[in-house]
């Protein structure tokens, strides 16, 4: 008999190779981590939609205290729809932000704020409004159709309306009172063609 040699082959590459990987991974890992902790931290993003440079959607029905409202009686204004829910926390987050920008248009009169239910019910749309303030419409849209038609995927989501219908901005997340009038100015300043 022949005397073959038992001892198992190490194998030079696997060691070496299985280093590599875990610094490989360890480095995309700490990239990551890099870049979640030093991007903004703010819930607004100004996002891109089909919408944008199309005459918007229909926004009308019953409100939530039992008015019938319409985003084209509002034409000739700047039309902010937010479509929001009482459940929603980044909704409760950003409402003093709303509530400062309707306050401030509402003396100026150049625009108006339109809320719309979003995965809720009236009761407790009506219930968030008395608890958290403020007065503008809010459209009861107790099957999401409006929603739907804006592309709502989640809320807080905010839609700009310019004067002539057209749909210039959508907000995914909370928006500021900010953003809102720099957008506004924005566009009140810029050249016409």
């Amino acid at each position: 008999m022949t005397d073959v040699d038992t001892e198992p082959v190490e194998q030079e590459g696997k060691p070496r190779t299985a280093l590599v990987a875990s610094v490989v991974i360890a480095v995309l890992v700490a990239l990551l981590v890099v870049v979640l902790a030093t991007r903004d931290s703010s819930n607004e993003r100004s996002t891109q939609s089909p919408l944008i440079g199309k005459i918007a959607p229909t926004v009308a029905g019953t409100t939530i205290a039992g008015e019938e409202v319409s985003a084209t009686d509002l034409r000739g204004r700047w039309v902010v729809v937010n479509f929001f829910a009482s459940w929603c926390v980044p909704c409760l987050e950003e409402h003093p932000e709303l509530l400062a920008f309707e306050a401030a248009h509402r003396a100026q009169g150049d625009a108006a704020l339109l809320g719309v239910t979003f995965d809720d019910k009236a009761d407790d749309a009506r219930a968030f409004f008395e608890e958290q303030g403020g007065t503008w419409p809010v459209i009861d849209d107790p099957d999401n159709s409006i929603g739907v038609a804006y592309g709502v995927a989640q809320v807080p989501e905010t839609f700009v309306i310019a004067p002539d219908g057209t749909v210039v901005q959508r907000y995914a997340g909370g928006v500021t009172q900010a953003a809102l009038d720099e957008l506004i100015t924005s566009y009140e300043s810029a050249p016409t063609p």
